[in-house]
């Protein structure tokens, strides 16, 4: 009987563990790894207002076809969607506004391995960020930061993170 009870919570214990998606915490304001690399800038605008943060997040189809990005709210937990659940062509940029993240600081983004997992399942990874990451840099002039997007996320992939 002990043998049998240990069998069912160990079985339980791993489908638990194969729910839970696996968690990597960025801190620059680049990330690469398998499948997927992202870099982060600041389209200043006139005032704060207007100022917006980005995220360009590119991924391997193949390994991560949707995508999704959400503000959390650490102390209470509510979730303010960024970019819904999306089918990801290979390169996705996120417009968010500076001052959302006063309210919601944690930002994450949600890979799936599927459609499916995208409607209902949980997340084959999760990039979590605590803000705008300190060495993320502004511009004022769009085609910059469209060129510091494309120019971190190739340098990103060749020192040590793998190309999507």
């Amino acid at each position: 009987m002990r043998a049998l009870m240990l069998g069912l919570w160990l079985l339980s214990g791993a489908a638990s563990a194969a729910d839970t998606p696996r968690e990597v915490h960025g801190s620059a304001d680049v990330y690469a790894g398998p499948g997927v690399a992202l870099a982060w800038g600041v389209s200043r605008g006139a005032n704060e207002a207007a100022t917006t943060v980005v995220m360009r997040i590119v991924t391997d189809p193949k390994a991560y076809p949707w995508l999704m990005v959400a503000g959390i709210d650490p102390f209470t937990k509510a979730e303010q969607p960024l970019q819904r659940a999306t089918a990801s062509d290979g390169t996705l940029d996120v417009r968010i506004p500076r001052a959302q993240f006063a309210d919601y600081p944690r930002t994450e983004v949600r890979l799936f391995a599927s459609a499916a997992a995208a409607r209902s399942g949980p997340p084959a990874l999760v990039i979590f960020y605590h803000g705008v990451p300190d060495t993320t840099p502004e511009f004022t002039d769009a085609s910059r930061l469209d060129a510091h997007l494309a120019a971190r996320v190739a340098q990103s992939r060749a020192t040590g993170g793998k190309a999507p």
